[in-house]
């Protein structure tokens, strides 16, 4: 394998539980891991969007099997983990908006706190499971609204619902790591990614999907909070992170049981207004431009960077697509979708683009 990279051979056969696999980034995941033949179990609530990646693009295909099911029920968590015996589970699923997590707190904590506690829960009495990744957020992190990353080793806190829900749920993996499993065969770590775009991303109040059905439909293009910076960054960077992460639990151990830090470099930290008008600028069809709107005081961090140099130093883990080249693969895949591609060859084709550019170094 060379350093600093996926290891394709690594991921042939491997039996992996991920849940949250109808979501965006859980249906990259599931098409990336299938292309490299991996067993691939799907755990989660129906696609949170229509239209979703994981429809368009035939996700359910790919899958050893998929089960529609919700991470705050304990026993249906345990029977599907004990029925396909992982060795790889990856847990993704969650609710994964700020802006939700005001109109919808109680759900919010009940997906990404009891969730965490099941999934860990039916994994300590699942003897086949090797490695568990918790994928967690940026904003679990208590925002000081520094203009520097924040560290792994910085306090977690959270303003709003969604963030302090996530800043639990690294707090009770730090926990079942260290109460089941730290004299056990498996390993425990968390994954702290930016804000991620790509195509296939329809969500709710995120930036790009926004922008995007507003291209799309000829809607009013609005931007709320102009001045916000964020590690923008392509789905397949932290995903490329999370797999090479998975990697170093199985093969060699303890030592990456942690939290880890997944995200741009510095200089791809850009304000809202900033990626609007490259993505306007890179957009083939015409446009009506956009105005600021600033209609609602719900409290949204305006500064957020993570310092991802230990994943650089000792995962040789480095994003590859800087953001000029993020932006443009959105908008590739946009238009292919508007023209009527195969999205399923769609997306793998850019994963196999991604994954030359790896080996470019």
């Amino acid at each position: 394998m060379k350093s600093g990279m996926v290891d394709r051979s690594f991921w042939v056969g491997k039996n992996v539980f991920l849940t949250g696999h109808t979501g965006f980034k859980g249906s990259w995941l599931s098409l990336w891991l299938h292309s490299m033949g991996a067993k691939v179990t799907g755990y989660s609530l129906p696609a949170p969007t229509s239209p979703a990646l994981y429809e368009l693009g035939n996700v359910e295909n790919v899958l050893v099997e998929s089960t529609i099911g919700d991470v705050a029920d304990l026993e249906m968590l345990r029977r599907s983990l004990h029925k396909v015996n992982p060795e790889i589970i990856i847990h993704m699923a969650a609710q994964p908006l700020v802006r939700k997590s005001y109109e919808d707190p109680v759900q919010t904590y009940s997906t990404n706190v009891m969730g965490t506690v099941n999934v860990m829960e039916a994994a300590r009495t699942c003897s086949s499971v090797r490695v568990i990744l918790n994928v967690t957020t940026d904003k679990c992190y208590e925002n000081q609204e520094w203009h520097w990353g924040y560290r792994e080793n910085e306090p977690l806190g959270g303003y709003d619902p969604y963030s302090s829900s996530k800043a639990c749920s690294e707090l009770i993996t730090s926990a079942y790591r260290r109460s089941f499993f730290q004299s056990s065969d498996i390993r425990v770590a968390t994954a702290r990614a930016g804000n991620v775009i790509g195509g296939g991303d329809w969500a709710e109040d995120r930036l790009i999907p926004d922008l995007i059905r507003a291209l799309t439909n000829g809607g009013q293009i609005s931007i709320r909070n102009p001045e916000a910076v964020r590690p923008w960054q392509h789905v397949l960077e932290p995903l490329s992170g999370y797999l090479m992460l998975c990697q170093r639990l199985y093969l060699e151990g303890e030592e990456y049981a942690q939290a880890w830090n997944f995200g741009p470099r510095d200089w791809d930290a850009r304000s809202v207004e900033w990626i609007v008008e490259q993505m306007l600028s890179r957009w083939p069809y015409v446009h009506p431009g956009y105005k600021v709107i600033r209609q609602d005081h719900m409290h949204e961090a305006s500064m957020l960077k993570l310092d991802c140099s230990k994943a650089l130093k000792e995962l040789n883990w480095a994003p590859r697509w800087q953001l000029d080249r993020a932006l443009d693969a959105t908008i590739q895949w946009v238009v292919g979708y508007l023209q009527g591609r195969d999205i399923k060859e769609l997306c793998e084709q850019q994963i196999a683009d991604y994954e030359a550019d790896c080996l470019g170094g």
